[in-house]
């Protein structure tokens, strides 16, 4: 949820933009030049940027990319994965302790510490993503970690370019490491789809697609998101919601509404910055997801977050596949699907550290550990009273909406305001009762665990992902577990199909 603004130059955004295109689609495109030039300028362009913006705090970069490498060499396949995760994870507390402590407390910026969080990303997804491949056996691995798998040792150039590439440098987002070199060996577009058959078949014969239109699209969202952040944003601030004067007159209707608006008011800028990040990836070629059933290209390999998705959340876990997409996705892969009890406690435990070290992060995402168990009880014990007739239905998705964006909104006030002194004035002033509700509910609706409801869940889950490959953009889909393995529809519902364990 880290905002991705820079403390550099305000010339930053347009110069990026204005050299990827003409560089990278046309003087280094890959059928023009090799992929050691590509891997070589993507490096360089990317330090350059880096070091434009925040001097020579950007050398941070090279020594944590180039230790954690060192790590790999040294340790070995077996057991690198461990090392590289504690190494990348405690280098990036250590410069945000330092950042916000010592330097810069309260400040809510995204320095060098924030493409740090996307290179920590890059590194210990990448070294798990090794060791699955060149250390354990096939058999052992979840389709999605088999998909993802990297069966040789990259070289220092590649891992390199990967981690500090200029495209993803500033602002990310996360892409996994195949993918990435799929895009620098310019076979994006060649890549095997399944057919009606079931078998992969070649998409060679289809012209490049143009990204143009995806880019307009985004700079367009991009536009109107930083439109709403200057205009209402600043009207509506979210410490309001712990001003003295407004706690002791506003009634609870008035509150609970403002706690709304206000939230919802502070998420244009986290999608100004992601969306921006997404068209400048696809301005440079990196992005494309193959095509949909009606032939249109598809830029939306690395999307961050979909707007829509969001604001009509009906459960908190809903909101979270959408928003962020790509650190859940790392998440999942590196916390969640490997962790060996309590899956979500460690995965929002290891979200909070690698935020930061404000307290208002832990104090969110603790919160947010009791919010989704409670929100997952409350499902599991009551929606399927609900399915039929379609006017129920209606009742019950207006319902739980309201529910999930009340939830929401109280669970991330402490995100915005980091201190803890304020965030519990907050709580205090609501007398903690969403968090006192979320205890009865996991008191008295325990979530049972059946052989028969979970596979009643799976086929209603596989159901909803053919429908989002078919195109229909509906709320229930689960895009937690979205493949990175580019338009190959099977391995997408095979990867979502094991994101039921949540």
């Amino acid at each position: 949820m880290a905002t991705t603004s820079t403390t550099g130059s305000t010339l930053l955004q347009p110069l990026s933009n204005a050299v990827q295109l003409p560089i990278d689609q046309t003087y280094l495109h890959s059928s023009k030049t090799s992929s050691f030039i590509r891997h070589v300028v993507a490096t360089l362009l990317g330090l350059y940027l880096a070091l434009f913006c925040f001097g020579w705090y950007a050398l941070h970069f090279l020594v944590q990319s180039g230790i954690s490498y060192c790590i790999m060499i040294i340790i070995g396949v077996e057991n690198m994965h461990k090392y590289c995760f504690l190494f990348a994870l405690g280098y990036l507390t250590v410069c945000q302790v330092t950042r916000v402590y010592i330097f810069d407390y309260g400040q809510y910026s995204a320095d060098f510490s924030g493409p740090m969080m996307i290179i920590t990303q890059k590194i210990t997804s990448l070294a798990y993503e090794i060791h699955d491949g060149m250390f354990r056996k096939d058999e052992e691995l979840t389709s999605s970690q088999r998909d993802l798998a990297v069966r040789r040792m990259p070289s220092l150039l590649e891992y390199l370019s990967y981690n500090c590439n200029f495209m993803g440098i500033l602002a990310g987002p996360l892409c996994s490491y195949k993918d990435y070199i799929t895009f620098i060996e310019g076979r994006s577009y060649h890549m095997t789809q399944s057919g009606e058959n079931g078998k992969e078949e070649i998409q060679s014969e289809r012209t490049e697609p143009s990204p143009n239109t995806a880019v307009i699209q985004k700079l367009l969202v991009c536009g109107l998101s930083l439109l709403f952040h200057l205009t209402i944003s600043t009207t509506l601030p979210v410490e309001y919601n712990i001003d003295e004067h407004f706690q002791a007159t506003a009634s609870w209707p008035t509150k609970i509404i403002y706690l709304y608006i206000s939230l919802l008011a502070a998420r244009p800028k986290y999608y100004f910055a992601w969306t921006l990040a997404d068209a400048i990836n696809n301005a440079a070629g990196f992005g494309f997801r193959g095509y949909d059933k009606n032939g249109a290209a598809r830029w939306d390999l690395i999307s961050n977050l979909r707007i829509q998705q969001i604001e009509m959340s009906t459960s908190f876990k809903m909101f979270l596949d959408n928003w962020n997409i790509q650190t859940a996705l790392w998440l999942k892969r590196v916390c969640y699907e490997r962790a060996s009890f309590s899956p979500t406690i460690q995965t929002f435990i290891l979200s909070a550290i690698w935020h930061g070290v404000y307290p208002g992060y832990y104090l969110t995402f603790l919160t947010g550990v009791l919010m989704t168990l409670a929100a997952r009880a409350m499902r599991n014990n009551f929606r399927h009273y609900f399915i039929e007739p379609s006017q129920l239905k209606l009742l019950y998705d207006v319902i739980t909406w309201i529910l999930t964006q009340v939830a929401i909104s109280y669970t991330v006030v402490p995100f915005v305001l980091l201190s803890i002194k304020p965030s519990f004035t907050f709580y205090s002033s609501w007398y903690y009762s969403l968090h006192i509700l979320g205890i009865l509910v996991l008191l008295l609706f325990p979530v049972k665990k059946t052989q028969g409801r979970k596979g009643t869940h799976e086929n209603i889950q596989l159901s909803q992902s053919k429908k989002f490959d078919e195109g229909e953009h509906s709320l229930g889909r689960n895009s937690f577990s979205t493949t990175n393995n580019v338009c190959n529809q099977n391995q997408e519902i095979a990867s979502r199909h094991s994101s039921l364990k949540q």
